[in-house]
């Protein structure tokens, strides 16, 4: 029975290295995680399109497309909800911003209420108390499309959905809430 393949080692001559079954494995082994590690950074940009979501510090729900970035968050302590869209060559100014949800359940939600930051324009800002309509586009239906004034950036809502079903059931209990000052506390 032969246990191993005798392999001389590199600059030793005369001691012979034999290769055993558990060594083949563990050369095997180190190949594959070497492939593997090439192959995820092969594929890393491609995961960069995947939407993420993320309880703390706060509820976070994240996606990077190649337009534009989105990111939806809801601050129990608040209460209030915010949808951020960033992109590099930022927004015009317009008095309407609108969200057409296109797919099964589509809609178009708009408001008056937006801010885009006077000194960094690259990112549009929308607070509210109940973003119902805004989280159901996003879960049931396959392409988002911000609009302000005539400019249109599209979303693919590709894999969303489980990521807005974990944001919906988003654990608030992990949240630290600051003490009551001595001043509300009742006495």
């Amino acid at each position: 029975m032969k246990i191993g393949n005798r392999v001389q080692s590199p600059g030793s001559g005369a001691i012979p290295l034999i290769l055993t079954g558990l060594n083949r494995t563990v050369r095997y082994h180190s190949v594959m995680r070497m492939v593997a590690f090439v192959f995820a950074l092969i594929n890393a940009p491609l995961q960069a399109v995947a939407w993420e979501f993320t309880p703390v510090p706060i509820c976070t729900l994240f996606h990077q497309a190649p337009d534009v970035a989105l990111m939806v968050t809801y601050d129990p302590t608040s209460g209030e909800y915010a949808i951020h869209l960033s992109r590099e060559g930022g927004w015009p100014e317009a008095s309407v911003f609108s969200m057409r949800f296109e797919g099964p359940r589509g809609l178009t939600i708009s408001t008056t209420q937006h801010e885009i930051e006077a000194e960094d324009t690259r990112t549009l800002t929308v607070r509210d108390r109940g973003f119902g309509n805004v989280l159901n586009g996003l879960n049931f239906n396959q392409r988002a499309v911000a609009i302000l004034g005539e400019f249109e950036v599209a979303v693919s809502l590709d894999g969303a959905a489980p990521a807005v079903e974990e944001f919906r059931a988003c654990p608030t209990d992990q949240l630290v809430s600051a003490p009551k000052s001595r001043e509300t506390q009742p006495s």
